[in-house]
C-alpha cells in the first residue's frame, strides 16, 4: 500500500522561507496553549525545515524534543535553523518516516504533528502509528487548515478558482487540503479518547498589518502562487485565467481588502487502558 505522498509545495528555498514566515506569523494563535513539562519527552512528526519546532522549544524550554522528517535535506536545515534560532533547545533529528518509527511502543509523552496529516493518503493509519509510540495517558496534538474556509473581500470568483486548482493539486498528490474540518473523527476512529478540537481563526486586515504581510501575502498566496506551473502543465487553468485569479487575490491584501482562514487544533489523549 502507498502510505506516502509528494509534497505539493515543493522543496525549494522560497518554500522554506515560506514555512517560517507561516510558523512565526501564526506561533501565537497555532501553539497557545501548547506547553509541555520540563523532561517530558515530545515527539515532533514531520518537522520539515525546524519551522514550528523553534516554537515548540521556546514554549517548552524543559522539554526533550524528537523530531523526525523523511527528506534528509529539509532535517539537515532544521537542524540549523533551530541551532541558530535557539541553540539552547534539546532536539534530537532523526530520518524517519511517521509509519515506520524507530520507536518503542509509549516510548513519548506527548506527540506533535502540524500541517502533516494533509499531506498523506491514509491520515488514519499514520495516527495510528502515532498512537503506538505514546504512553497511556500521553497526548496527541494536530495542527491542520481547511482551504475551504477561506472568506475574502474583495469577493471573487476568479481567486477561489486558483484556491481550488491547489486544492485539487494536492488531492491528486494524495494529500487532503480541506483536512482541518474532519480531525476530530480521524482521532477517534484511530482510538483517542477525550478529543477536542478547538478552531483557531485567522484574520487579516488594513488595521493589521503584520499579518496582512504575514499570512495573507507570505503565506497564503504564496502558497497558491507557488503552484503555477502544475496547475497549466496539467491543463487545469490558462496563464490568463490563473494570472487574473492571483491579481484578485493579491486585492485581498491591499488597502480596503481583507482576508479569513481558519485553522484546527485537535488535542487527544491515549487511553490508560
Amino acid at each position: 500500500m502507498n502510505t506516502k505522498s509528494a509534497y505539493v509545495h515543493g522543496y525549494s528555498p522560497q518554500e522554506a522561507r515560506r514555512l517560517g514566515d507561516q510558523a512565526d506569523t501564526l506561533a501565537g494563535l497555532l501553539h497557545a496553549g501548547t506547553a509541555y513539562a520540563a523532561g517530558s519527552r515530545v515527539l515532533e512528526v514531520g518537522c520539515g525545515v525546524g519551522a514550528q519546532t523553534v516554537h515548540l522549544a521556546r514554549s517548552s524550554p524543559g522539554a526533550r524534543i524528537v523530531a523526525i522528517d523523511r527528506s534528509a535535506e529539509s532535517l539537515a536545515q532544521a537542524q540549523e535553523y533551530v541551532t541558530a534560532r535557539e541553540p539552547w533547545a534539546s532536539v534530537e533529528w532523526h530520518i524517519a518516516d511517521l509509519h515506520d518509527l524507530p520507536f518503542g511502543v509509549g516510548e513519548f509523552h506527548h506527540v506533535f504533528a502540524c500541517f502533516v496529516l494533509e499531506h498523506l493518503p491514509d491520515p488514519g493509519r499514520a495516527l495510528a502509528a502515532l498512537r503506538r509510540v505514546l504512553r497511556p495517558g500521553g497526548t496527541l496534538t494536530v495542527i491542520e487548515g481547511d482551504h475551504g474556509s477561506v472568506v475574502l473581500h474583495p469577493d471573487s470568483i476568479h481567486a477561489h478558482e486558483v484556491i481550488g486548482h491547489q486544492v485539487r493539486l494536492q488531492a491528486a498528490a494524495g494529500g487532503n487540503a480541506l483536512l482541518g474540518r474532519a480531525l476530530q473523527p480521524l482521532l477517534s476512529d484511530a482510538g483517542f479518547d477525550q478529543v477536542m478540537v478547538r478552531p483557531r481563526t485567522a484574520y487579516a486586515d488594513a488595521t493589521r498589518p503584520a499579518l496582512v504581510d504575514g499570512l495573507t501575502r507570505k503565506t497564503f498566496i504564496a502558497m497558491v502562487e507557488a503552484v503555477r506551473d502544475q496547475a497549466l502543465s496539467t491543463g487545469l487553468t490558462t496563464a490568463a485565467d490563473w494570472d487574473r485569479g492571483i491579481a484578485d487575490l493579491r486585492l485581498t491584501a491591499e488597502e480596503g481588502g481583507t482576508f479569513h482562514y481558519t485553522f484546527f487544533k485537535a488535542v487527544g489523549v491515549k487511553p490508560l487502558a
